[in-house]
């Protein structure tokens, strides 16, 4: 199976542009077109993992956490780069775009804690994703200038495609000396019949639409209009905040916390008995959202990990904080991603790497 097939399920599963403005997610190494059969998922792309993925000869790696996040100034032997691109093995990061998508990251502690009618712990506003693009073509031309627009990628809603709007009405233009009109001619006033044309555009493929619409449109000088679209609000955002089923003591939640984690320790600060009815979560190093945890009345927060005076500051206003260390508080993730890649992939060979674990180790 090609490389591109499985980035197009990836990206459906945790759209990229969920991911944090600081982020650096998706397809990070490799080539589109190359042939996979057998994927290795892992937390980080260390060189113990590497060399895991080179035994098995697996083709990608899913790494959660990105391999590049600041610009290369060099690729030299050694590096984790060097080495994918010297054994023709792609990367991929999904990082905090998996966090934020429904049914990743976080979702899966909000499981793990039992939250019910969960929500984002810090909404953030969705980025525009799309144009509108409206242009003015001869009722003889929009057939043409539509086709042509839709092959470069606009006109899609969803599970439609070749989606437009259009509206007959009257254009007026004075052709100027040099001009050479299509329709009337130049050096008067000229009135033509003409149809309001109105689809959608992903922001990536803006320019190959407007390219698409100058070589089809049968004026010198065809008028358009781009208009961004806002995003529409989508309930999205970092981290999950619910209530429990029925009021749960801490010390069942811990228990139930370290067993769907597969964890033998865990970090707790705060009262360790008592019951609690609405928790929090946010996978990795998000002890910055404890204060919104705070604010939103939860008795319980479960995250990787958190700066000492967070923690006791949590602690003080009665609230249980449980640390489980970073990449032990998202690694779990990396089994339902498989699972679901099976499932849509099944042409693929999905393993969990063996070799990967948190550098942190309680003794």
């Amino acid at each position: 199976m090609q490389l591109s097939a499985i980035v197009t399920v990836l990206e459906r599963i945790a759209p990229l542009d969920l991911a944090e403005p600081w982020d650096n997610v998706g397809l990070l190494v490799g080539d589109p077109a190359q042939e996979i059969k057998r994927t290795l998922l892992t937390v980080d792309y260390t060189a113990e993992v590497a060399q895991e993925a080179q035994e098995l000869r697996c083709g990608l790696v899913i790494a959660y956490h990105p391999v590049i996040f600041d610009a290369l100034k060099r690729i030299t032997a050694g590096s984790p780069v060097f080495c994918a691109i010297r054994e023709g093995i792609a990367i991929y990061c999904p990082h905090t775009a998996l966090d934020v998508a429904e049914g990743g990251t976080n979702d899966m502690l909000a499981d793990a804690l039992g939250l019910t009618q969960r929500r984002p712990l810090r909404p953030v506003a969705a980025r525009p994703r799309q144009y509108k693009l409206v242009t003015f073509v001869p009722p003889d031309a929009v057939e043409r200038v539509s086709a042509a627009v839709f092959e470069a990628g606009a006109g899609r809603i969803g599970n439609y495609s070749s989606c437009s709007f259009r509206t007959p009405g009257t254009g007026t233009f004075f052709g100027e000396s040099g001009a050479n009109p299509a329709v009337g001619q130049a050096g008067r006033l000229e009135h033509a019949d003409e149809i309001r044309l109105e689809m959608v555009v992903p922001i990536e493929t803006v320019d190959a639409a407007v390219a698409a619409l100058r070589r089809s449109h049968p004026y010198e000088e065809p008028a358009f209009d781009l208009v961004q679209l806002a995003a529409a609000p989508g309930g999205r955002g970092m981290g999950r905040i619910g209530e429990l089923a029925r009021p749960t003591d801490r010390s069942e939640l811990i228990e139930r916390i370290r067993a769907a984690l597969g964890v033998q320790r865990l970090l707790v600060a705060g009262p360790t008995d008592g019951a609690v009815e609405r928790a929090a979560c946010c996978a990795g190093s998000c002890g910055d959202l404890v204060n919104d945890a705070l604010a939103q009345g939860a008795e319980l927060y479960l995250t990787g990990e958190m700066r000492h005076h967070d923690a006791l500051r949590a602690a003080q206003r009665g609230m249980t904080v449980v640390c489980a260390l970073h990449t032990n508080s998202e690694r779990a993730m990396l089994a339902r991603l498989a699972a679901r890649l099976a499932r849509e992939l099944p042409e693929t060979a999905f393993a969990l790497s063996r070799k990967d674990r948190d550098p942190f180790t309680v003794i």
